[in-house]
C-alpha cells in the first residue's frame, strides 16, 4: 500500500503528518514525501521543514496521494497539478486536507462533485470557481470518481481514518485511532463557523491573514 504526500513550499504541517500518522499504522503502508525537487520543503510557519523527500516526477504510480493544504496551495504549483492529472487515474483514493482542495480543483478532479475545504470565504469562492461543490462537512467521500476531501487542518485526522476503514476494516481503523488516542474534548466549542461566534470568526480570520502573509 503505497500513500505519497506530496508537499510544496508553505503546506501546513499538520495537514501532512496528521494523516501520516493515521496511515502509518495500515498493514503494509509505505508512505513517500515527494516533492517537486530534492530538498527539504518548509512549512508555512518558516520553522519547520521536511529534509526527507523523494523527487515527484519519479513516482508514477501510488495507491493513494494526500495533497495538503496551506497558502502554498495559492502558488501555480504547475508540476503537482500535472502530477494529479497523471496519477490519479491509476490511484485507489486521492484525498486532500484542507485547501489542499483547491489543488485537485486545479487538477480537474472536482469538477461537479461535493468537496470539503478549510471554511474561509474566499477559500470557499476559490473552490467553486473550480468546478466544485463546497459541502460543510468535515470529510466528504465521492465513491464513484474514489476521492476524499476534508476540512481544515484537524479534519485530515478524521479523513485519513474514514480512509483506514475504506482500505481495511472498520475494527482496524478503530484500533489505529486507539492507538493514536485520538479522542479530543477541546476546552472550546468553536471548532467550526456554525458554532464559532461572528467576533470570534474575525479573529480567526485576522490571524489566518497574519500567518500567511
Amino acid at each position: 500500500m503505497h500513500v505519497v504526500i506530496p508537499l510544496f513550499p508553505r503546506y501546513t504541517t499538520l495537514d501532512a503528518i496528521g494523516p501520516y500518522e493515521v496511515l502509518r499504522f495500515v498493514p503494509d503502508a509505505e508512505i513517500t514525501f515527494a516533492a517537486v525537487e530534492k530538498d527539504p520543503v518548509p512549512a508555512d510557519s518558516g520553522a519547520l521543514a521536511i529534509t526527507d523527500t523523494t523527487p515527484l516526477d519519479g513516482i508514477e504510480t501510488c495507491d493513494i496521494v494526500v495533497v495538503p493544504g496551506g497558502p502554498g496551495t495559492r502558488a501555480e504549483n504547475k508540476q503537482l497539478v500535472d502530477w494529479l492529472k497523471m496519477i490519479h487515474p491509476k490511484t485507489r483514493w486521492t484525498t486532500s486536507v484542507c485547501t489542499g482542495a483547491l489543488v485537485l480543483g486545479s487538477a480537474g478532479l472536482l469538477n461537479g462533485i461535493d468537496a470539503a475545504t478549510h471554511w474561509n470565504p474566499k477559500v470557499i469562492e476559490r473552490l467553486q470557481e473550480l468546478g466544485a461543490r463546497y459541502v460543510p462537512d468535515r470529510v466528504v467521500v465521492n465513491e464513484k470518481h474514489r476521492i476524499v476531501t476534508s476540512a481544515g487542518v484537524s479534519a485530515g485526522i478524521d479523513m485519513a481514518l474514514s480512509l483506514a476503514a475504506r482500505i481495511t476494516d472498520p475494527v482496524t481503523a478503530k484500533a489505529i485511532q486507539l492507538a493514536i488516542q485520538y479522542d479530543p474534548k477541546p476546552p472550546f466549542d468553536s471548532g467550526s463557523p456554525e458554532k464559532a461566534t461572528e467576533a470570534v470568526k474575525e479573529r480567526a480570520l485576522e490571524l489566518l491573514g497574519s500567518a500567511t502573509a
